[in-house]
């Protein structure tokens, strides 16, 4: 029977959080004269900012909790998924004692973490079709094992992880916290793990702002979790994590969800033209499926590959050194004219005789879909 009280460190249990002037008056009216801000204003053009922002981001978390279908209480926002990620780990893991759970390849931050807060890392590698290795996995659990990181759509992959792996682990990791980072969920066709959230006391589930709604530079990421759990992030997370412009602009976009799904389906649709287009070049050798908003791609010489796109000022990701990447480069959808650019440089290495009025395959809708290995 899972008990997060058992879970969290000791100390965690008794801390004093910081209460600050707007935990003690939630009210938006009255002469302020509690919270030693600048009176008179902000040294900007832009506005005024001059007043603390509301810690805890109501607002946010109650127009965002009917689109993902939650209860306000079950949401957390950081700076970035990366705070939720740390916070996790200073919450459960103690130094030099505890560990956590990580199955490369995956998104780097989770053994970054680990590694700044002293904690040990127990690594499960994916299958080579980046699935969970279940069986694996379960039996490197340890009673010290408090994290659980999987990340579906995986990163860099790209691909979803099934389901019934990731149940199984739920439903065994029963002194476990089993976090999914759903980064890419929108670019995929599936359901997110925060319909389980009741469910599962031990589930935890990552988002961002960063992917489909276009806001990367906002820094600011989404946890979903039992109520319980969502008091204790609270608890040990800075006063004002999330800046007033940062929840203006969060509010905003908000208010524009069907612009965000929009935004999806013209990026599915150019990841469709990308995966079309690399198949007819010579040098790459494999397309992984993609459930993101970027295709993995093994190349017959990556590493030329890459020195290539960077003196032609293409940028993409060489992941040739990461755990079964072995020369793949990830490559993020862009729009058709970076796509376009992408595909025309990506020939001038290999010299494969393709005129430019050869790469449009289509606007997405015609094409079929390639049969990607």
């Amino acid at each position: 029977m899972f008990n997060l009280n058992n879970l969290l460190r000791p100390h965690i249990l008794t801390l004093t959080p910081y209460s600050s002037a707007r935990d003690e008056y939630t009210g938006k009216v009255g002469v302020f004269l509690d919270a030693n801000e600048n009176p008179i204003g902000s040294t900007t053009d832009t506005g005024d900012y001059n007043r603390y922002p509301d810690p805890h981001q109501w607002a946010i978390k109650h127009r965002l909790a009917p689109i993902k279908g939650v209860r306000p209480e079950q949401i957390f926002l950081g700076n970035g998924s990366d705070e939720p990620i740390d916070l996790l780990v200073r919450a459960t893991c103690a130094p030099g004692k505890d560990n956590l759970l990580i199955m490369p390849p995956t998104y780097g931050m989770y053994e970054v973490s680990a590694a700044v807060n002293d904690v040990d890392i127990i690594k499960v590698p994916l299958t080579p079709d980046f699935q969970v290795d279940t069986a694996a996995v379960l039996a490197a659990i340890t009673p010290n094992t408090k994290l659980i990181w999987l990340c579906s759509p995986n990163n860099p992959s790209g691909n979803l992880l099934q389901a019934d792996a990731i149940r199984a682990i739920l439903e065994a990791a029963d002194h476990s916290l089993v976090i999914v980072d759903e980064a890419y969920i929108d670019f995929a066709n599936t359901s997110s793990w925060t319909s389980e959230l009741d469910k599962y006391p031990n589930l935890v589930v990552l988002q961002t702002f960063s992917k489909a709604w276009g806001l990367a530079a906002l820094r600011l990421g989404m946890c979903f979790a039992s109520e319980e759990l969502i008091q204790v992030l609270n608890k040990i997370k800075p006063p004002y994590n999330i800046s007033a412009p940062t929840q203006t602009l969060a509010l905003d976009a908000l208010a524009h969800e069907e612009e965000k799904n929009e935004m999806v389906e013209q990026i599915l649709i150019e990841r469709q033209f990308l995966a079309d287009n690399l198949r007819s070049l010579l040098s790459v050798e494999v397309i992984h499926p993609s459930d993101a908003n970027f295709l993995l791609v093994q190349f017959e010489d990556a590493k030329g590959m890459f020195e290539h796109l960077i003196e032609q000022q293409v940028i993409v990701r060489d992941r040739s050194k990461v755990k079964l990447c072995d020369g793949c480069l990830r490559i993020s959808v862009g729009i058709r004219a970076e796509n376009e650019r992408l595909l025309s440089v990506l020939q001038t290495f290999t010299n494969v005789s393709i005129t430019p009025d050869d790469l449009p395959l289509g606007t997405g809708e015609e094409a079929t879909k390639p049969e990607l290995v």
